[in-house]
């Protein structure tokens, strides 16, 4: 069954409850699993399309209640209009008129003849219009038969408001005769105290400004991955095969593509230098703050800031396909996602508002059968209704992952999903690949052993001659070498490759060899033994020779990565155990493991058998972490507790892991699973407080021993804190440098 995904914003839920009931109205339609996130008001959808259409999903959310729109028609406009404007113009006028209210209320000397009416006429356009929003949600709710936060916040707000209007119109006096007497009047001492206006007006406001900071801080818990979004360049300066240039907009920029980039200009799309050099500011997209320099055949990615001269860069990637598109992509999924510990807050907060209603009318109940006054009673039951708060449940987790796979996203460090965040807590093994993780996986001249009597730059330029014909990696280090020391090198005439074994030509009239020892024993040379020593060390040299004698050995390693011993200590003050694994041979591996401070090593292990080795150390009773950037990495990041790919790597490696390092720094893995712990423990902290703040609350209030103003400040700020608490993540850092 083929299926299609889509992203559906989603408004008028107003708590965990709305998103649960979206969801499983989603999930009923045939060939749908949807999941809906409150704290980013989206449904993330995938549908069999032979089975339900995008307009069957519109419907199903209309018909519950709610509205959502498909993706295309968010306009930018949307995105700038947020929740809380009308918000704030409804708190700002009920906070106007519930002030006097409360002042005349709970304030004696304030109170002149009849001051009851003017608290009425205040406090009615509050309960009425400022609650607005709670009563309308609860009547559409009713009417499928449904009950959410709103409901118990609109018929708490309701309750208070009717017994003042009986207080007041009917009182403890009643009607004598043909008179009618009002609780307001000077003889009817004591009933003005039955009058709960100031608590119906209060409770609206602190329930719609907590509602208003909760957006407020939904809205910057988002901000990181809209900030990403919107890095992207708006406009391009194509550059026609005649030469001219034309500023044309991005989406008129196609694969091939050549484009100039000046100084202080984003890069416009992925592509390949290929003319100029310059250096390029990547820290938007990888966290690291040193521009990277970049000349022609170097890859650029797009959103990246030009720092220095000129470039031309013909585009390689456009649209969705573009490194910034996929990192976006891999945040918003996990974002959507949700962690196995919130499906049990999920499942609670589905039953939570039903439980509270008929807490609710025991409260009351119980307290007039118990003899208790009505006022004591509806106070009572009324303080329920207001304390209840499944918001905070339904927060605890999105907000925490929207913040921190944030923050992760402008550090370069991309979490894929909530499940992850578990693992990195269990993990107590982490296994790095050698090359291109721990090292830079770039051969790299590394030292020049010469003969007796001869020169570094006689040996390097003849070697370096006759290498640069070679396409070897080996061959194009020392080339590379050759060129930065001496510049330009002389020609070569009648290359040949002796496959395995080296090179030979003819070099400025000499007759040039290099290689291994098995090449030049074919010409009746012999090496001495200095000059065969640096093998040993667990790096690779190759011999020269020239006119019927060894002049020198050129000494080539895999360079180690300069911040990689750095990152080991750190990943070991975490508690970790590091392991290399690799290819290479055993005096290799040792010799690197050895520079960076790794005791545990695991050579000459061949590429299918690395998924093995994870195996073999899970059975151990391990719990492994594979830090990996190849193709050949990928079954054994996919087969690892955690697996980290290192961003520069490939697109398997990077599909098969948990984490992506979008920086390529090792440092970078140590900073993602402080990240991934943080934000678990965040989540932790919230859930606690959601559960705990409930647990206490709802008994305080059945016993009476909570106020209703009280409740509702409690309420408004219980969503408000776990907000506040994830946020904390925004000033997560990585370790110092």
């Amino acid at each position: 069954m083929s299926t299609q995904h889509v992203e559906l914003p989603i408004e008028g839920m107003t708590c965990a409850s709305c998103a649960n009931r979206i969801e499983r109205k989603l999930n009923k339609l045939e060939g749908v699993a949807a999941t809906v996130n409150y704290a980013t008001e989206r449904a993330t959808v995938d549908f069999d399309p032979a089975a339900v259409g995008p307009e069957d999903l519109l419907d199903t959310v209309r018909a519950a209640g709610y509205d959502a729109r498909l993706p295309a028609a968010a306009t930018a406009e949307d995105d700038e209009e947020t929740p809380a404007s009308p918000l704030r113009q409804r708190l700002l006028v009920s906070a106007a008129l519930t002030l006097p209210v409360l002042l005349l209320s709970m304030i004696p000397p304030l109170q002149f003849d009849n001051w009851q009416w003017a608290v009425l006429a205040l406090a009615s356009p509050v309960v009425v219009w400022g609650a607005w929003p709670f009563h309308r949600a609860a009547l559409l709710n009713a009417r499928h038969a449904t009950a959410t936060m709103d409901t118990l916040v609109s018929l708490g707000v309701t309750a208070a408001y009717l017994w003042s209007l009986y207080a007041l119109f009917l009182g403890d006096a009643g009607m004598t005769g043909m008179t009618m007497t009002f609780s307001w009047l000077p003889d009817e001492a004591g009933a003005a105290d039955e009058i709960y206006l100031e608590v119906a007006s209060a409770v609206t406001v602190f329930i719609l400004a907590g509602r208003y900071f909760e957006e407020r801080a939904k809205r910057r818990a988002g901000a990181a991955l809209r900030a990403l979004l919107e890095l992207g360049a708006k406009d391009v300066a194509l550059l026609e095969d005649d030469g001219t240039e034309r500023r044309v907009p991005i989406e008129q920029l196609h694969v091939g593509d050549r484009f100039v980039v000046r100084p202080g200009e984003k890069v416009a799309t992925d592509g390949v230098v290929l003319e100029g050099r310059s250096a390029v500011d990547q820290s938007l997209l990888t966290g690291e703050s040193v521009p990277v320099e970049k000349a022609p055949g170097d890859d650029v990615a797009g959103a990246t800031v030009n720092a220095g001269g000129r470039l031309v860069v013909r585009a390689t990637r456009v649209g969705a396909d573009t490194a910034l598109a996929q990192i976006a992509r891999l945040v918003t999924d996990a974002q959507s996602g949700k962690a196995p510990v919130q499906r049990l807050a999920d499942r609670v907060s589905g039953v939570f508002v039903p439980i509270v209603l008929g807490l609710a009318v025991a409260t009351l109940g119980f307290w007039l059968g118990a003899g208790e006054s009505t006022t004591f009673a509806l106070t009572a039951a009324v303080s329920v209704l207001i304390i209840a708060c499944p918001c905070a449940l339904g927060l605890a987790t999105p907000t925490a992952l929207l913040v921190g796979t944030g923050r992760g996203a402008q550090l370069g460090l991309l979490i894929k999903g909530p499940e992850v965040l578990e693992s990195t807590r269990k993990v107590d093994t982490i296994v790095l690949d050698k090359t291109g993780t721990v090292t830079t996986g770039r051969m790299a001249l590394a030292d020049v052993v010469l003969a007796e009597g001869e020169t570094r730059d006689e040996v390097l330029r003849l070697a370096g001659a006759l290498e640069d014909a070679s396409e070897h990696p080996i061959a194009q280090a020392i080339a590379r070498a050759a060129r930065d020391e001496l510049g330009a090198l002389p020609a070569v005439e009648g290359f040949t490759n002796r496959e395995g074994l080296g090179v030979e030509g003819v070099v400025d009239g000499h007759g040039v060899q290099v290689g291994r020892a098995a090449l030049l024993a074919d010409w009746g040379l012999t090496v001495a033994p200095e000059l065969a020593a640096p093998d040993a060390a667990g790096r690779t040299s190759v011999l020269v020779a020239w006119d019927g004698a060894v002049r020198g050995a050129l000494v080539v390693s895999d360079t180690v990565k300069p911040t990689s011993a750095e990152a080991i200590t750190s990943l070991r003050a975490l508690g970790l155990r590091p392991v290399l694994l690799t290819g290479d041979n055993e005096t290799t591996a040792r010799a690197v493991a050895a520079q960076v401070g790794i005791d545990e090593v695991i050579a000459e292990v061949l590429p299918a058998d690395k998924a093995d080795v994870v195996r073999r150390l899970q059975a151990e009773g391990r719990v492994v972490a594979m830090v990996g950037d190849g193709v050949n990495d990928a079954p054994a990041l996919a087969q690892a507790d955690l697996g980290l790919a290192i961003g520069t790597g490939t697109d398997v490696a990077i599909e098969a892991s948990d984490l992506t390092l979008v920086s390529g720094d090792l440092r970078a893995a140590a900073d993602a699973i402080r990240l991934s712990r943080a934000t678990l423990r965040t989540i932790r902290q919230n859930l606690a407080w959601a559960f705990g703040y409930n647990l206490a609350a709802l008994p305080l209030a059945a016993a009476g021993l909570l106020n209703p103003l009280v409740a509702g400040a409690a309420m408004g700020l219980s969503s408000v804190s776990v907000v506040a608490n994830a946020l904390r993540l925004r000033r997560f850092r990585p370790g110092v440098r």
